[in-house]
């Protein structure tokens, strides 16, 4: 372990304030002869795997919030007013009309009378699984290396998705099932990534690194949304499963032959790069074993400040992950092509913005600018307020389709930038058990997934303007208030139950000389 000053070369130093920030000099230092470079490296090439992975993970967690739209026969499932389908905003002359079966339907493909809650709980299935396998996931992949559970969960949701069409001719709680144990499978990833790049991410580097690889997520939707509606027009909504179950195969396959758990064990990194990446990470890089200090993880603020930071975004998120197609159909009635691309075009920006912030925060880090807590709390309240200002403005815009997709793009796009804040900041806090923690707040996460659809689902049965007003401003407030928790009580530096024993020792003999003198 280099030390420096009585430091280790990961470990910060402490200001008056208690932050601390990630130690490494431009000159060299004991272990580590010179930075190495990102272009090209393997850390940067398992960024890029990550992204693609995460794009298909999104893929497949996203098709069916449009396919719904194809699935579901509006004749049946409409509330209707004298034998007439009801619709607050003018349709389109150019839309098709809801008194018959969609056209947008190759013939053949089977239709479904799926109410709103019906579909409401449909769209929220896959997060009930998703739940159950965070936590268990991070402990794991914290204590036998991440990629595995990484590429297991994508292939294992993968295989899944190539059965949806059966599970839905079979009925409405076959698909329930097998939507939920496709978030079982699914749940391991994201906890799987974090405890890998405990393993692989320098201290200056976690927040490009992580945004690079947590952007897929946005990519993905931003690609899958259109490419879902083109499939459905073109081949039939049961195509959409099988290309995008079959994708997910393929590449966890390619995961399984390039990618290593750490740097010890992958057979093509450079020395240099080797040497680089371990000896500024440090112990912090290294299993956490089979202990995990539960109860000091109860009493953590700052983990709690995530905890309850992400649920409040994830809200926002979810609610228009899966039901903004259905609020381009039922109220502003776009047809299937005009929903999936305008459903898509505000993670085009969210995407952008994530990756924009990760280089930044690394920036103003490395200068020394700001202080690892001020950088993790501007961007979370750069990302959670200000949407949630453009969420409100959304809700009052009515029928205009125009001021519609501006609202959601400027909100979901300015959303981005939360990805260099409160979302990567269990890192910072703990980057030993960060698989672990990120587990734990993501499956708080997680339970807006499972409620937000359902609240969406009976907030729009009527398909009321006034309904979807209410799902907007309801998204606004707790975003806004995620903002103010993370800011009262977030914070970015190492906790002292997350380091090594070794290192409490110094933090302990070194407070102690403070205080002496």
């Amino acid at each position: 372990m280099a030390l420096q000053n009585g430091y280790s070369i990961n470990t910060a130093l402490s200001d008056e304030s208690g932050d601390t920030e990630p130690l490494l000099e431009d000159e060299a230092v004991e272990g580590v002869e010179s930075v190495h470079p990102q272009c090209c490296s393997t850390r940067l090439n398992l960024a890029v795997m990550m992204f693609f992975g995460f794009s298909v993970v999104y893929g497949l967690r996203v098709n069916l919030s449009v396919a719904m739209v194809a699935m579901v026969n509006e004749t049946r499932s409409q509330p209707t007013l004298n034998g007439t389908a009801r619709h607050e905003c003018p349709v389109p002359s150019h839309s098709f009309s809801n008194s018959s079966p969609s056209p947008d339907q190759p013939d053949g493909i089977p239709q479904y009378s799926w109410d709103s809650g019906t579909q409401g709980w449909l769209l929220g299935a896959f997060f009930f699984g998703y739940l159950f396998t965070q936590i268990p996931g991070g402990y794991l992949a914290g204590h036998y290396g991440g990629s595995k559970f990484l590429g297991g969960g994508v292939l294992g949701t993968a295989a899944l998705t190539l059965l949806t069409p059966q599970a839905a001719q079979m009925g409405a709680s076959w698909l329930f099932a097998l939507r939920a144990l496709e978030g079982f499978g699914e749940g391991v990833t994201f906890p799987a990534m974090m405890a890998m790049w405990a393993c692989w991410a320098p201290p200056l580097e976690r927040s490009r690194l992580i945004t690079l690889s947590g952007a897929g997520a946005n990519f993905g939707a931003f690609v899958a949304l259109p490419l879902t509606g083109f499939i459905c027009h073109s081949l039939g909504w049961p195509a959409v499963f099988y290309i995008c179950g079959g994708a997910g195969c393929l590449w966890a396959v390619a995961w399984f032959i390039l990618v290593s758990d750490n740097p010890h064990t992958h057979p093509r990194i450079s020395k240099q790069e080797q040497d680089y990446i371990i000896n500024t990470i440090g112990p912090q890089g290294g299993a956490h074993g089979w202990s995990v200090p539960l109860l000091s993880l109860l009493l953590s603020g700052p983990l709690w400040a995530i905890i309850l930071s992400q649920m409040c975004a994830n809200w926002s998120y979810y609610t228009l992950l899966t039901s903004l197609p259905t609020y381009m159909d039922t109220v502003l009635h776009f047809d299937l092509r005009q929903n999936s691309f305008l459903s898509a075009l505000p993670y085009l920006g969210a995407w952008l913005f994530s990756l924009l912030s990760g280089v930044v925060a690394d920036s103003l880090l490395e200068k020394e600018l700001l202080s690892t807590t001020a950088v993790r709390k501007i961007f979370t309240i750069t990302g959670l307020l200000l949407p949630a200002g453009f969420l409100v403005a959304l809700g009052f815009s009515g029928c205009s389709g125009t001021l519609a997709v501006t609202f959601l793009t400027l909100s979901t796009t300015i959303g981005g930038t939360s990805a260099a804040g409160v979302f990567i900041n269990q890192i910072d806090i703990a980057p030993r058990y960060a698989g672990v923690l990120l587990g734990i707040t993501n499956t708080f996460g997680t339970i807006p997934g499972v409620v937000a659809p359902i609240a969406v689902g009976y907030l729009t049965k009527d398909h009321t303007v006034a309904g979807w007003r209410s799902v907007f401003c309801v998204a606004a407030g707790i975003s806004a208030i995620g903002a103010l928790i993370f800011t009262l009580f977030g914070s970015g530096k190492i906790q002292k139950w997350a380091l090594p024993e070794e290192e409490k020792a110094i933090v302990e003999a070194d407070s102690g000389r403070l205080v002496s003198t």
